[in-house]
C-alpha cells in the first residue's frame, strides 16, 4: 500500500508547458505529480499569453522569474541554472506535442506528455530514438491505466485464469458532443479542428485509452490487421469523425472490436473493456473503477473489489486506502506519476535491470497508439477495408 513515504531520496525538479488556469487537465497533472512528493514544481510556461501564464504560475507558488513566456525560453533558462528542472510535463494542444517533446529531450529532460504523443509514426519513431539516445524517460498519460484493478486483470490473465484469450471488446463512447458544442466552447473547438488534433478526433482522443488498457491487460497480444469505419454525424466536424467502429485481428488468432464515439446520447463516459477467454471473462468499466467483473461459465458472477486482500500483490501495490473506500481518477494518475518518477530516477542511475521489468506507459506505448490511429484512418479513408498493421 502507498502510505505517503517518499519513494525517492530527492524530489525531481519539475516544470510544465501548458496546463494554465483554464486547463482542466493541468490541475490533474499537478495533483498527481505532487501527491507523493516525487516532483516539486519549480518552473513553467503555463499559458500562450505570457502575462497570464506568469500570474498563474505565481499563484501556484512558482517564482515569477521562472514563469516563462514559451517552452524555448523555459528549456534554455533552466538548463543554465544549477537547480534547473529535470523533467517537464506537456499539457498543450496535440499539434504542439512533437516539437515540445523533441526540444525537451534535446535539452536533456525527462518528459511526461499528454496523448497523442504526436501525429505520425515517423515523429514517434524520432522521439523513441531520442529517448534512448539521451537516456531520458518519456511517459504518456494514459491515466485510466493507473487504476489498480487493471493490474489485477493483467495478473489473472497472465496466470491463465481466463484460458486462451479469444475476444477483446473495447469502447469509449460518451454523449457530451452529440451537438455542435464546439460553437460555444473554445476548449472543445480545438479538439475537432484538424490543425490542432491531426487526422482524427475520437479515434485519437478516446479510443487509444481503452486500447492501451487492453494492451496492459494482455501485453502479449498484438494487432495483426484492422478494419475501420468512421462517421461525422455533426457535418461541420468532417473530415474528423465523432463516431468510429474498428474490427481487429490479433497475432494469436483472437479478435477484437472498438467503438469510439462522442455522440452516444445519454452516456456519461462509456469506457469499457471486456476480455473473453476460453474459461472465463473479465470486464472493467471506468464509471465503476473500483470493481472488476469476473465471470466463469456455469458459476455465479464475482465482483472483485479494490483494496481487498484477495487481490494480487501487484494490484495491492497501487492501493492508497483500504478496501471499501472509493478511489478515482486522481489516484490513478498519481499512481502513474509515481511510476514515472521511479523510472526517471532509475534512468538517471542507469539501472537498466530495474527498467527492464518496470511497467509504465512509455514512449513505445505512445508510438503504438499513433500507429494504430494512422492505420484506422488509412482503413476508413480507403472505404473501410482491412489493412495490415
Amino acid at each position: 500500500m502507498i502510505n505517503g513515504i517518499k519513494p525517492l531520496e530527492h524530489s525531481l525538479r519539475w516544470g510544465m508547458v501548458g496546463g494554465g488556469g483554464t486547463s482542466q487537465i493541468g490541475y490533474i497533472h499537478r495533483s498527481a505529480a505532487l501527491r507523493d512528493n516525487t516532483f516539486t514544481l519549480v518552473a513553467g510556461a503555463f499559458d500562450i499569453d505570457a502575462a497570464r501564464g506568469q500570474a498563474f504560475g505565481a499563484a501556484l507558488g512558482v517564482a515569477p522569474e521562472r514563469c516563462y513566456p514559451d517552452y524555448e525560453s523555459l528549456f534554455a533558462a533552466e538548463a543554465a541554472r544549477p537547480d534547473g528542472i529535470q523533467a517537464v510535463s506537456v499539457a498543450t494542444p496535440n499539434n504542439t506535442h512533437f516539437s515540445i517533446c523533441r526540444a525537451a529531450l534535446l535539452a536533456g529532460l525527462h518528459v511526461v506528455c499528454e496523448k497523442p504523443l504526436c501525429f505520425t509514426t515517423q515523429e514517434a519513431d524520432e522521439l523513441e530514438r531520442l529517448s534512448i539516445e539521451k537516456n531520458k524517460i518519456v511517459g504518456v498519460t494514459y491515466g485510466y491505466a493507473g487504476h489498480q484493478l487493471i493490474h489485477q486483470a493483467r495478473e489473472m490473465i497472465a496466470a491463465g485464469e481466463l484460458g486462451d484469450i479469444r475476444i477483446i471488446n473495447m469502447q469509449f463512447a460518451h454523449g457530451f458532443h452529440h451537438e455542435a458544442v464546439e460553437l460555444q466552447n473554445p476548449s472543445t473547438r480545438w479538439r475537432v479542428d484538424p490543425r490542432f488534433v491531426g487526422p482524427s478526433y475520437v479515434l485519437g482522443d478516446l479510443a487509444t485509452h481503452p486500447l492501451f488498457i487492453a494492451e496492459t491487460m494482455v501485453p502479449d497480444l498484438h494487432v495483426k490487421r484492422l478494419l475501420c469505419a468512421r462517421q461525422s454525424f455533426i457535418a461541420s466536424r468532417a473530415p474528423l469523425e465523432d463516431n468510429a467502429y474498428v474490427l481487429m485481428e490479433f497475432s494469436n488468432g483472437a479478435v477484437g472490436s472498438m467503438w469510439a464515439s462522442a455522440v452516444n446520447c445519454g452516456s456519461m463516459h462509456g469506457q469499457k473493456i471486456r476480455v473473453v477467454g476460453s474459461r472465463a471473462s473479465l470486464e472493467w468499466w471506468d464509471e465503476q473503477p473500483n470493481q472488476l467483473r469476473y465471470e466463469v461459465q456455469g458459476e455465479p458472477v464475482r465482483i472483485l473489489e479494490r483494496g481487498m486482500d484477495y487481490l494480487s500483490a501487484r494490484a495491492r501495490a497501487e492501493d492508497r486506502i483500504g478496501g471499501g473506500h472509493p478511489e478515482g481518477l486522481f489516484e490513478a494518475w498519481s499512481n502513474l506519476y509515481r511510476r514515472f518518477a521511479l523510472a526517471m530516477d532509475a534512468a538517471d542511475r542507469r539501472d537498466t535491470a530495474f527498467l527492464s521489468d518496470f511497467w509504465y506507459p512509455d514512449v513505445h506505448a505512445g508510438l503504438a497508439g499513433v500507429r494504430w490511429v494512422e492505420n484506422c484512418v488509412r482503413s476508413a479513408d480507403a472505404g473501410a477495408v482491412w489493412v495490415d498493421c
